[in-house]
């Protein structure tokens, strides 16, 4: 049994790293495409504007330093040489890279709901404090 999560964390990490952190991940053997909830996020975040800064919030998903340090930090354990740059949050591209990313290591079950959560939230979000966001995301994903 461990061996197959085990199993299932090198696959994810082998397709997200061998596909340049596109939008689409694996996960118990299934692709699974974020990019529709990383549209509803956009909205949500910035109304679509890539040049988007808010205090220390930036680009079209609204990232923190925070964020970039910690996708640098999961890059290097994972043994790839691929870093971020602050200047990389007006990307749209690759914030979105960055959001799959930080799923494959914090989500990497995939689910909607903690992801909604943890982009707004952090890893130690909470339900209540992110309610009002979750219900934002959701009205424009299901739409």
């Amino acid at each position: 049994m461990r061996f197959t999560k085990i199993a299932k964390v090198v696959l994810l990490t082998l397709v997200i790293t061998s596909f340049g952190l596109e939008a689409t991940a694996r996960a118990n053997g299934e692709k699974f495409n974020w990019n529709p909830l990383m549209d509803a996020i956009i909205q949500v975040e910035s109304e679509g504007n890539s040049r988007a800064v808010n205090g220390k919030n930036c680009g079209a998903m609204q990232i923190r330093p925070i964020l970039v340090e910690d996708c640098n930090a999961i890059l290097k354990r994972r043994g790839s040489s691929k870093r971020y740059t602050l200047n990389d949050r007006f990307n749209e591209k690759k914030s979105r890279e960055m959001f799959v990313l930080i799923m494959s290591h914090y989500n990497p079950s995939n689910n909607i709901e903690r992801a909604i959560r943890l982009w707004n939230g952090g890893v130690r979000y909470t339900v209540k404090g992110t309610q009002g966001y979750y219900n934002k995301v959701m009205r424009l994903y299901n739409n």
